[in-house]
């Protein structure tokens, strides 16, 4: 997809330049692109979305060869987008991150004429009415030229462009002009555009970038591919390095997408950024890969691990927490029974520290309150007592 921002007088999108018929405005919001290449024709599909104030504009495309153009299908560009959409796959985390709880953030002009040269060296090949477009296919070999039937047509060309043409005049391309107006007169250009085809000889794949370098703002490349093999840009041509979104061989597909793809079964999309337009050196040269390896982009949503709704790290934290408590519960209460089976007796008076792992010590006991004095010592006699006889 090509993105824009809103510029006066001209705008350069992708592989055209679209230009305001006045000094009004006008935008591309958007431009899609599939390049499709069986070895002989290329054939390029080109889907605008717009929005200003400008009731006509001007879109330029330089061609290698003579070209042919004609309507294209709307629905091709969404059966494109569903083909190569990413897959989405949901990944879990289990400590919160940014967004999880508690880290939550925050007229006649538009008429025809007919087929001829125009005085000067612009040949006219071909002019027809497609829908909302007044297509002109033009041979021109001096790009001053060009830009004088621009201005000649009602359309201003904008500053530079005849500069910007010489690569192309140099190797005698032609040039596809289109009118692009609103069914309602007086209207302004707004909203999707019908795809335009424009189909032309090519021994080799190319698609225009120099015209983009009359951008002002920053471009955003998005192409599709369908060829017989996977493609790739043969180099950055001034951007950022080309990504591959999606590669791969098409299945059975019916509608527009199912006719196109006809003998070129193997779609490639490709992305690129240009930070700086006015450093694109030249065109896209699209080359084939060295291997059809497939691949699709993976999309991840990461969700915060819960259970009945209650994330699973603070469960495990309140967890933990009790855990600790109860363990801290228990080592105290068998601290303190240990302490109470160390400590003496209460009915021990007089007992002393016993230190731990030695034998008990026996108990001493009780002295009598009021304890007899012991006589002091005497001398020594005996006494002999008679027997006593009956009488005494």
């Amino acid at each position: 997809m090509q993105l824009g921002s809103l510029v006066s007088p001209a705008y350069a999108c992708g592989c055209c330049a679209l230009l305001p018929g006045d000094q009004r405005q006008i935008a591309v919001g958007r431009q899609v692109s599939v390049v499709r290449w069986d070895g002989v024709r290329e054939q390029v599909v080109t889907s605008l979305t717009v929005d200003g104030d400008a009731e006509r504009a001007a879109w330029i495309m330089p061609v290698p060869h003579r070209a042919t153009v004609r309507l294209g299908d709307p629905e091709l560009f969404g059966q494109l987008a569903a083909v190569t959409a990413p897959v989405h796959r949901t990944r879990h985390h289990f400590w919160p991150q940014d967004g999880d709880w508690p880290l939550t953030t925050g007229g006649d002009a538009n008429a025809p004429t007919p087929p001829g040269m125009w005085p000067g060296r612009v040949g006219v090949v071909g002019r027809e009415r497609l829908g909302p477009f007044d297509v002109a296919r033009l041979a021109a070999t001096d790009p001053a030229d060009l830009d004088r039937w621009l201005r000649a047509n009602g359309f201003p060309p904008p500053a530079g462009l005849a500069s910007a043409l010489r690569p192309y005049a140099d190797l005698r391309w032609e040039y596809v002009a289109v009118r692009l107006a609103p069914e309602r007169a007086g209207a302004a250009l707004r909203g999707r555009l019908d795809p335009l085809s424009v189909s032309f000889a090519a021994d080799r794949v190319v698609y225009p970038m120099r015209l983009s370098r009359s951008a002002a703002a920053p471009q955003s490349l998005g192409l599709y591919v369908l060829a017989a093999h996977r493609m790739e840009p043969a180099s950055r041509i001034g951007g950022e390095r080309p990504r591959v979104t999606f590669a791969g061989r098409l299945g059975t597909t019916t509608g527009p997408l199912g006719e196109l793809s006809k003998g070129t079964p193997f779609l490639t999309a490709v992305a690129q950024e240009f930070p700086h337009p006015s450093e694109i050196t030249g065109d896209h040269e699209l080359r084939r890969a060295a291997a059809d390896t497939a691949f699709r982009q993976v999309v991840y949503e990461d969700r915060l691990l819960v259970t009945a709704g209650i994330p699973v790290w603070l469960l495990m934290l309140f967890g933990a927490l009790v855990v600790v408590n109860t363990v801290a519960v228990v080592l105290g209460v068998r601290w303190g029974r240990a302490r109470r089976a160390d400590l003496p007796t209460a009915n021990a008076p007089g007992a002393g520290a016993v230190t731990a792992g030695a034998p008990p010590r026996p108990a001493t006991p009780p002295k009598p309150p009021f304890a007899p004095k012991p006589a002091p010592p005497s001398a020594h006699f005996s006494e002999s007592v008679a027997p006593s006889g009956p009488n005494g």
